[in-house]
């Protein structure tokens, strides 16, 4: 089958639900070669038990490769039986490539339409009801490899860790196809080092990350190169037997100076890219350990030590206890300036107005595990990158410092190991 035929035309499928269609009748035939007229190209998407085929719309993107534009591709669905269920639940199970976040975007920029008309994330399905999506491409599986510095903690034939550094986001997904953390990877691979990452998630261009970092979150963070080695690190997250220490500044000093945060986290009701403290089905247990190191007045270093790992789960706690982390604007921080830190003394050589932070001032700064092949302990230290430590320092020199004792910590208040075990 050539590029420009479009993938076959199948039987469709139907799972007592609903019934997959296609995007309309077939186009007009262009009479030079016989292919679809590129301004009415439209395409059948495969089905496979109800849902869209992830490779079949990506040959129908690939089949636009001669136009200047890719052409919106739609799929259609019409329900057999009521499911009381809302649309964007709906459309999750039928269009899986997609997270629940972007399906919920294109249900609000219009490109989803229930029975001829704009809906709602939260409109109720009933039977006969025709659902007309207009999809996005596929996400790649593609990591093109591109020269973004990183810096290796360790790295044997089975696992690298990285001190991840702010701003880049950890794999590449809608709208963020290069210069990603994997494409700095794949770099590193190709110019510096023997070896891959795993194909655990290569499917979803995702292979060897067991865990992220937030975008401006810096600090250590373990990809796996071989399948075995992926297999035994997310048991151990899954088992919450890796150790997660972050260091962050935050606004106020948290009373007391060591404690328990045992909230549940999920997504906000409201707004959107963000989560909130929910005590519905929907919120899901996360729990955080803090002590204070040290405190400057109104700010204060914290070390957190993650019991769980969900979503922005330090920065939705300490917002919620009302200590948002220092330039964390998602969550209620500021950004800072010289001047905002240093107040009238200021600091000699440095303007008032000088950015001090301008991320959240979060750090993952230990990590610590079974390595998956020697089964020996591991844990790695990443030093504090260079604006938490500025701000660290202008404190230091402008505020009365205090440092507490702070038991049960293993980092100190310059984000070095407070101790050896």
């Amino acid at each position: 089958m050539s590029p420009g035929d479009g993938p076959a035309r199948p039987r469709p499928a139907h799972d007592g639900a609903d019934a997959p269609g296609t995007s309309g009748p077939d186009p007009p035939r262009d009479p030079a070669d016989g292919r679809p007229a590129p301004q009415d190209r439209t395409a059948e998407i495969l089905s496979r038990g109800g849902k869209v085929d992830q490779e079949a719309l990506a040959q129908v993107y690939a089949a636009q490769t001669d136009d200047e534009d890719e052409r919106p591709v739609t799929v259609r669905f019409r329900l057999q039986r009521d499911l009381e269920k809302r649309l964007d639940r709906y459309l999750v199970d039928r269009i899986p490539f997609l997270s629940r976040t972007s399906l919920q975007r294109l249900i609000r920029e219009s490109a989803v339409t229930v029975n001829g008309r704009p809906a709602k994330a939260s409109t109720t399905l009933r039977a006969g009801d025709e659902i007309v999506a207009i999809l996005p491409p596929p996400p790649t599986t593609e990591i093109p490899a591109e020269d973004i510095p990183i810096r290796v903690l360790y790295e044997d034939a089975d696992l690298l860790v990285l001190d991840k550094h702010a701003d880049i986001i950890v794999h590449p997904a809608r709208g963020n196809l290069s210069g990603t953390l994997l494409n700095a990877i794949a770099w590193h691979f190709r110019t510096q080092a023997a070896g891959a990452l795993s194909s655990v998630g290569e499917s979803m261009a995702r292979p060897g990350i067991v865990h992220r970092l937030d975008r401006f979150t810096t600090g250590a963070m373990v990809v796996a190169k071989s399948d075995l080695a992926h297999w035994r690190l997310a048991r151990q997250f899954e088992q919450r037997r890796v150790e997660k220490r972050y260091l962050a500044v935050v606004h106020g000093v948290p009373e007391p100076a060591n404690d328990v945060i045992d909230l549940p986290i999920g997504a906000h009701p409201l707004k959107r890219l963000q989560y909130a403290v929910r005590w519905d089905d929907l919120g899901k247990s996360a729990v955080t350990l803090y002590r204070v190191l040290e405190s400057f007045g109104d700010m204060a270093l914290v070390e957190l030590e993650l019991r769980t790992g969900r979503t922005h789960q330090i920065r939705v706690h300490l917002s919620h206890l009302g200590y948002p982390i220092v330039g964390d604007d998602l969550y209620g921080g500021r950004h800072v300036t010289v001047g905002d830190v240093a107040g009238a003394a200021g600091v000699p050589g440095r303007s008032p107005r000088e950015p001090l932070m301008t991320r959240q001032a979060l750090h993952a700064a230990l990590l610590g595990f079974e390595h998956p092949i020697m089964l020996s302990p591991a844990r790695f230290l990443a030093p504090v990158p260079p604006d938490m430590q500025a701000l660290l320092e202008v404190l230091r020199a402008t505020r009365t410092a205090q440092r507490l004792p702070a038991t049960g910590a293993l980092l100190d208040a310059s984000g070095g190991a407070r101790r050896q075990e």
